[in-house]
């Protein structure tokens, strides 16, 4: 006849078991001490177009093992996507494009109604970010383009500015493009400038 295993919850059985003995002091403290996630600011910049397919890749990884990931390209149109028509990978990775015909940075805007337009459309992705930063919806943020975004005057720098100080301090949030503000890189935990090397 076979004894099953008792169990107990009596700590100092258990400690005794293992042969531990309590250290003066801290017996009463707790033994342990869990820190909750830390989430960073990461720019990654380059003076031409190059750096998205590593940031991609990371954000790709990332909701692969089980993050929330949301990716906003700013300047990239001519899908007809805007919040509403996102595309979903991995079932936990959002990809966000203006609902605009074209794509910016190399477009001259044909009268300010366009203008307009455009930046209503960059708008109500911007909207959908900030949300994920302030809600804790999402676990990683992508801000492709979003210098140039503000640069073109698509969007204001100090919202953005507010907007990542006030996130949810577990999110990470990975800003790309050539024209990131001074004020943003010096908030950064880390920054990538890509060069060509010839």
């Amino acid at each position: 006849m076979t004894a099953s295993p008792s169990y107990t919850n009596n700590q100092s059985e258990v400690d005794e078991i293992r042969g531990l003995r309590p250290i003066d002091g801290l017996k009463d403290k707790a033994r342990l001490h869990l820190v909750g996630p830390q989430g960073q600011i990461q720019v990654h910049m380059a003076s031409y177009r190059g750096s998205f397919p590593m940031v991609l890749s990371e954000a790709l990884r990332a909701a692969g093992l089980g993050s929330q990931v949301l990716i906003a390209q700013f300047l990239k149109g001519g899908v007809h996507q805007g919040p509403n028509a996102a595309i979903d990978l991995c079932g936990r990775l959002k990809w966000l494009r203006p609902n605009i015909p074209f794509n910016l940075g190399q477009k001259e805007f044909t009268d300010n109604q366009e203008f307009l337009d455009v930046k209503q459309a960059i708008n109500d992705i911007w909207e959908v970010c900030k949300e994920g930063l302030l809600k804790n919806t999402i676990q990683k943020l992508v801000l492709d383009e979003i210098g140039l975004a503000i640069q073109l005057g698509l969007i204001e720098e100090e919202e953005l500015i507010t907007a990542l100080e006030e996130r949810l301090g577990s999110i990470d949030v990975i800003l790309t493009g050539s024209s990131i503000p001074p004020k943003v890189i010096a908030m950064a935990d880390q920054v990538t400038e890509l060069r060509c090397s010839k």
